[in-house]
């Protein structure tokens, strides 16, 4: 979420709440304070929320309970507030899936200091989601080998890397990018970016004839980069 990090304060105590609410506003976050679950509940419905600061002693619902709801149904930031010595409930409720706990009565630059340090976690751990996103989404497996858009590398099954040359590497890339479409020998020469071939010419079918060597497990009867007779080539991504 951009701009401000919402925290939602959840403590059956007023004077509490509004301590920590009006701290926090001052370290430039937006706070919501509500006195237990219900209030939890309609914050979280209406409202976009990166850390929740929980109560556990509360009449009704305890922050357990509430915990195990926050963390069946979305991944907001949990630090728990509990009673000095209260070991059991620290245990039960990093169970439950809190990231962090805090005694009673709270050292208000303390609390700044764990809450900063569970939303930084949370953000570099989205980073590390994204950026494993992005590198999935920059490897392609043909057959049982896998090539590396970024680094424009063929990899074999035991991981050894396998020779190629530039233009098996951008034919390589333009099968990827069109997996199961009939690709012409002129829309490859264009997506490989090379026109110095003439589309006609066996120069083309060289050279995947080659590639099919590096990538098949037989390439007289080549399952992954198929001939169309009369029309082109097609990357099968069909399993075989």
């Amino acid at each position: 979420m951009q701009g401000r990090k919402h925290i939602v304060v959840v403590d059956d105590e007023p004077g509490i709440r509004e301590t920590i609410e009006e701290y926090l506003e001052l370290h430039d976050f937006q706070v919501t304070a509500v006195s237990g679950g219900e209030g939890l509940r309609e914050v979280i419905n209406e409202k976009d929320v990166d850390l929740v600061l929980l109560d556990i002693r509360m009449p009704g619902e305890d922050g357990l309970s509430l915990a195990r709801y926050l963390r069946e149904s979305t991944e907001v930031g949990i630090i728990m507030l509990t009673a000095a010595g209260e070991v059991v409930d620290r245990i039960v409720g990093l169970e439950m899936g809190a990231d962090d706990y805090l005694a009673k009565p709270v050292d208000l630059r303390e609390l700044l200091a764990r809450i900063k340090a569970v939303l930084r976690r949370a953000s570099e751990q989205e980073d590390s989601e994204a950026t494993r996103t992005d590198n999935a989404a920059r490897v392609v497996h043909f057959g049982d080998f896998t090539l590396n858009l970024e680094s424009h590398k063929l990899f074999e099954p035991s991981g050894a890397e396998i020779p190629l040359t530039s233009m098996e590497f951008d034919l390589l890339k333009a099968f990827a990018d069109h997996p199961n479409h009939v690709l012409t020998r002129d829309q490859l020469l264009n997506l490989a970016h090379n026109r110095d071939w003439e589309p006609f010419d066996r120069s083309i079918d060289i050279r995947i004839a080659r590639i099919r060597r590096k990538i098949e497990g037989d390439p007289a009867k080549p399952q992954v980069i198929k001939t169309v007779r009369g029309a082109g080539y097609i990357f099968s991504t069909a399993k075989t």
